[in-house]
């Protein structure tokens, strides 16, 4: 933590007199090194093909340095180091996994009598191995063209009744992890929470959640095709199975509401 501190002290050395030039009401909005290196990237004329700020936000630090890496190095501007302990992992809801109560946390269902072991989880009919980011060499042929989409329905319910929006984000957030494990991005997911939080501000601002999860995917797609990535970012490993919840028969999801962290099956 001590060298990342270091690290943005020289950052922002050497990069005030530029930042000083981006727009002052995007700038006034930015709560992290990512944020305010966006903000300055449109500012230089480099954001197209970039989210809107409030849906920038709304993105995994992560999935965040990856969208910027592109328009950034354009410009000759350095990302800043993404940390385990990144300061945009501030959301903290009711809506994440929930330990319970007492010395021993429970163990959700679908992954009795399984065993979290490092960076696998062994089951008693299978094995899952912690998903990284894949190469593009690795990468089943098409996945990257246009016939691979993200496809999820609009929501077409009340966005006050909770039951309903967090069945449908449920439904949407199983299409989505095997999406980003198809493009080989399984250390670059959102959280369910950071899903939940990006729809709730789209929507509140008059976004269709669904349009825009797939806008970002087809960009996601576009920067895999040029841009290498670590296959982690952290050695971070969740503490245990309480963190965890089944997607389908070959992927478990496992998140603390700021990390996330993907199992697929291992080939049998």
């Amino acid at each position: 933590m001590i060298a990342y501190q270091k690290k943005l002290l020289i950052i922002f050395a050497v990069g005030w007199i530029s930042i000083a030039g981006a727009d002052e009401a995007c700038l006034a909005s930015a709560q992290t090194d990512l944020e305010r290196l966006y903000c300055e990237v449109v500012e230089r004329g480099g954001g197209t093909g970039l989210p809107s700020a409030m849906d920038f936000k709304r993105n995994d630090p992560n999935v965040q340095a990856l969208l910027l890496r592109r328009p950034a190095k354009r410009l000759g501007l350095a990302l800043p180091e993404i940390s385990a302990t990144s300061e945009a992992e501030t959301t903290r809801s009711s809506v994440g996994p929930a330990k319970e109560s007492g010395t021993e946390p429970s163990i959700r269902q679908g992954l009795a009598g399984c065993q979290l072991r490092s960076d696998f989880i062994q089951c008693p009919k299978a094995a899952y191995e912690l998903a990284g980011n894949r190469t593009l060499a690795s990468l089943d042929d098409g996945v990257l063209g246009p016939g691979n989409r993200l496809v999820i329905v609009p929501f077409d319910g009340e966005r006050n009744d909770d039951e309903a929006v967090r069945s449908y984000l449920s439904a949407a957030y199983d299409r989505y992890i095997p999406k980003m494990l198809a493009i080989g991005l399984g250390a670059n997911t959102m959280s369910f929470t950071a899903f939940h939080n990006a729809f709730h501000t789209l929507e509140s601002g008059g976004v269709d959640f669904s349009d825009r999860m797939g806008q970002t995917y087809e960009l996601l797609k576009q920067d895999r095709k040029t841009l290498g990535l670590k296959a982690r970012y952290h050695d971070e490993l969740p503490e245990n199975l309480s963190l965890c919840a089944t997607i389908d028969r070959d992927v478990i999801v496992c998140d603390n509401v700021g990390t996330n962290w993907v199992f697929v099956r291992a080939n049998e």
